[in-house]
């Protein structure tokens, strides 16, 4: 893959990830356009300003990981990379995958940090799409034009969060669900073994 090409999806990863998946039913209307639109503002002032604070990578993997969790609705996306799986797994399985799957998304990023040091995320505009509301972000990377990411929002959880990314016709949501099933595939269907490995990747 070319580097530039690389480069752009692993941002965009990376934001996501900072910040960031559709249950079975479907994610709820977040409570209006403006409301979805100042969550990705305000998510995109903190991933600038982490992007920009020049602190050690390990510094900034976990201001990204708390990033992740204050905006993202981490229990559904979790569940939903994990797939049907989830339905088998005890309350406290999937409590432990669950932050597990924060730190793994979190390390898996955020130790691309050097890639994006002078990157920025602009909102563009955000509009309701069936049952969510897609907020518009134009990305910039150095050497690079800007190219547009849109971002998913809902109120599935109770509160806006995101659900979903896209970029170039890219779901992050689905691909850390094939990356998240290889990993239980390894394990044979085993979800402490899955637990295991994801605490130790990324």
């Amino acid at each position: 893959m070319p580097i530039s090409k690389l480069s752009r999806r692993s941002f965009i990863s990376f934001v996501g990830a900072s910040l960031v998946a559709g249950a079975a039913a479907g994610p709820a209307l977040a409570t209006n356009e403006a409301q979805a639109t100042a969550l990705i503002e305000k998510a995109v002032a903190d991933i600038n300003k982490v992007i920009s604070s020049g602190k050690p990578v390990n510094a900034m993997i976990k201001d990204f990981e708390r990033i992740f969790v204050k905006y993202a609705d981490v229990n559904i996306l979790a569940r939903s990379a994990l797939g049907p799986d989830a339905r088998s797994a005890s309350n406290s399985q999937l409590k432990s995958y669950t932050k597990a799957f924060q730190g793994y998304i979190a390390r898996k990023y955020g130790k691309r940090f050097n890639e994006f040091v002078g990157g920025k995320v602009d909102v563009v505009s955000g509009r309701p799409v069936k049952s969510f509301y897609e907020v518009k972000t134009q990305v910039t990377l150095r050497g690079q034009a800007p190219f547009e990411v849109n971002f998913l929002v809902s109120d599935k959880s109770g509160q806006n969060r995101f659900f979903d990314m896209i970029i170039e016709g890219i779901s992050l949501r689905l691909s850390e669900k094939s990356e998240i099933g290889a990993l239980l595939d390894r394990n044979n269907g085993n979800i402490d073994g899955l637990i295991r490995d994801l605490n130790k990747a990324g």
